[in-house]
């Protein structure tokens, strides 16, 4: 089958920006909040008008090993080294100890039996799994609540194995409210200053009624998310790592045939 190009946005001339997205030619940095790099990190920025009312909601990425974002920004369009909405503001470093689908097939790469047709053999690294779903979103139509950038950094961390799997929309975007890292303070005013102005202004001039429709807007907004993520399980684009379970099961069964073969000989 014909790899698909990576959609890659030309922001500035440095060399790291003809490498490709599986991250072979560069080692693994340090996060560096300053030129953008978060390896392996989960990134968060705040989205006009939206996150001003709900300040939990926002813009979110995936990036590869060498700390290059990766997010869905479009339809069909997978955006490379230039986050959509501006700088990240909050991260949160995934442990690649804790992604099953790397962990788990590592042990079978140097064994004989692991055949080239295996499922999961071309997902030996992290790279190797962003690049699996950056291609899979370059065919996927936008939209703001079925099919946006949380489900795309969901579907990369299901495909990791990421806690043995099941990230939605709504898990991701709490883990990355509850233990996301802010960047600096000057993030931390940036996100939250327009949302605690609204709410100040909101309260002043209209009071009880600003909250109640606050309330609604946020009821509505967590709602359609729960209903999203239904939707998703039941479509079966959310899975976990009982796909590898599966594999080693077959190779436990594969191995223990030959074992049977070896002993009637």
């Amino acid at each position: 089958m014909q790899q698909l190009p990576i959609l890659a946005m030309e922001t500035s001339a440095g060399p790291e920006h003809n490498l490709r997205i599986d991250g072979s030619d560069s080692p693994t940095l340090q996060i560096d909040p300053k030129r953008s790099r978060f390896p392996c990190c989960i990134v968060w920025t705040p989205l006009p008008v939206i996150s001003w009312l709900v300040p939990f909601v926002g813009h979110i990425g995936i990036c590869r090993e060498d700390g290059v974002i990766l997010d869905f920004a479009g339809p069909n369009f997978v955006c490379v080294d230039n986050f959509s909405f501006g700088a990240a503001t909050r991260y949160i470093q995934i442990n690649k100890e804790k992604c099953c689908a790397i962990t788990d097939l590592s042990e079978y790469q140097s064994e004989d039996q692991y055949g080239e047709n295996e499922p999961g053999r071309d997902i030996k690294t992290w790279d190797d799994a962003l690049q699996k779903g950056t291609q899979e979103f370059q065919h996927r139509a936008y939209n703001l609540f079925t099919c946006n950038c949380h489900s795309f950094v969901a579907n990369n961390l299901n495909r990791l194995g990421f806690r043995s799997g099941g990230w939605n929309v709504v898990n991701l975007a709490a883990l990355i409210f509850l233990k996301g890292q802010w960047v600096s303070t000057a993030a931390v005013v940036q996100s939250l200053l327009p949302f605690l102005i609204i709410f100040c202004l909101g309260v002043a001039l209209a009071g009880s009624t600003f909250l109640t429709y606050l309330g609604f807007f946020t009821a509505f907004l967590v709602g359609w998310f729960l209903l999203e993520r239904e939707m998703a399980t039941e479509e079966g684009q959310v899975f976990s790592c009982h796909a590898v379970e599966a594999w080693e099961q077959q190779l436990q069964k594969a191995n223990d045939s030959k074992k049977l073969v070896y002993m009637i000989l």
